[in-house]
């Protein structure tokens, strides 16, 4: 599952340093999730980081991109280089 965030965002800048695999960025209003890079932080943390520190409870699981721990994984291999190949 990728994350993303709604527009409950405050824009309080506290969640883009947290994120291991730079998946959030500023958008044209509030923060936004790539959801090809995020992992929900698998393969870093056990929770999430960015759901850990938002002081306003705006970042949940983006519907449209439900993915299992295994793909998770996946994602996680292949954007830190160590995919088998």
């Amino acid at each position: 599952m990728a994350l993303m965030i709604t527009d409950e965002c405050i824009n309080c800048d506290v969640c883009e340093p947290e994120c291991p695999n730079e998946a959030i960025f500023l958008g044209p209003e509030i923060y936004q999730i790539y959801p090809d890079k995020c992992t929900e932080c698998v393969g870093h943390f056990d929770e999430p980081q960015c759901v850990q520190v938002c002081p306003v409870a705006c970042i949940p699981v983006n519907p449209a991109r439900v993915e299992d721990r295994e793909t998770l994984w996946q994602k996680y291999r292949r954007l830190t280089g160590e995919a088998k190949g």
